[in-house]
């Protein structure tokens, strides 16, 4: 995966518009984006857009699921999982005995609608809380059902009392330079792909490519938008270019051509094994990407 849209849960007209997006998962989402009134209803128009959605795109199709804190994770999962989704976003996740937790009802879950044990991924957001942020090492061995990690800015600000998560030159202020670099080590801990959050401001499309690019850079394979503008720029600058699948693909060569080595040298530059590691990463992305 590279792009992962959010909509809102309880929109037909929205859901609707997201399938031509290209995005690679789908979340119908019934946390922040449905009031408290609304929830219900938003489950019911979730499942069935569920349901109608899996011949009309090959995206995956998640569902945003409220908290466990809520009361209201069962309530969402009671109606949605009819629908067989192929993931549940777990929001304001505060450590893998939440991923645990939710793995156990959704095994329930699938067991009651006939769905094969398992199947169902879980992709938390593990930085909402200052615990969420502590326990980000826990997640690893958590379930087989995890999918990836990412994290969130904006309700962590909330938990904290920040009042910006921004620099003005749009870095991180330090708090949220350790979630993000959390939530990147933690995912590497746990074998699953790092997902970079959401960018607030969708109209900024320089910015927004900017920040996509220092995503890559740094280590995380996919993203979040919150707009289906984002998706095409998301899908581009996650795609490994021609160059960089031409490099990865000459170190893999090389090392498969030395044999048992543990250093080569192409074109005067010795490369070792971590480099074939991220070859290897990087032309699994682009396979991945080809697919999509």
């Amino acid at each position: 995966m590279r792009s992962l849209l959010f909509v809102p849960g309880d929109s037909e007209r929205k859901l609707e518009k997201a399938i031509s997006s290209q995005s690679d998962v789908l979340i119908a989402d019934l946390e922040d984006s449905v009031s408290l009134d609304s929830k219900a209803e938003g489950r019911r128009i979730a499942a069935v857009f569920l349901q109608s959605a899996r011949s009309r795109t090959n995206a995956q199709l998640y569902v945003r699921v409220n908290d466990l804190a809520t009361g209201l994770t069962e309530d969402d999962l009671a109606v949605v999982m009819k629908a067989r989704p192929d993931g549940i976003m777990l929001p304001k996740a505060e450590g893998g005995n939440d991923v645990a937790r939710l793995a156990a009802a959704l095994r329930v879950h699938e067991a009651e609608n006939g769905i094969e044990d398992g199947r169902t991924r879980i992709l938390p957001i593990i930085t909402e809380t200052a615990l969420g942020v502590l326990n980000a090492a826990s997640y690893r061995g958590s379930s087989d059902r995890l999918a990836g990690l990412t994290w969130g800015a904006e309700d962590l600000s909330a938990h904290i009392g920040a009042l910006a998560a921004r620099h003005e030159d749009g870095s991180y202020t330090p708090l949220f330079q350790l979630a993000r670099n959390m939530t990147l080590l933690a995912a590497t801990a746990a074998g699953v792909p790092a997902i970079d959050t959401v960018f607030p401001n969708f109209s900024d499309t320089e910015a927004f490519t900017r920040d996509c690019q220092l995503a890559v850079r740094d280590g995380f394979v996919a993203r979040m938008a919150i707009h289906p503008a984002q998706v095409e720029t998301i899908n581009t600058v996650f795609t490994p270019s021609d160059e960089e699948v031409a490099k990865a693909r000459a170190v893999v060569e090389a090392f498969s051509a030395a044999g048992n080595a543990g250093v080569v040298n192409i074109g005067g530059r010795m490369y070792d094994r971590p480099h074939l590691a991220l070859a290897e990463r990087v032309l699994a992305r682009a396979a991945e990407a080809s697919s999509a």
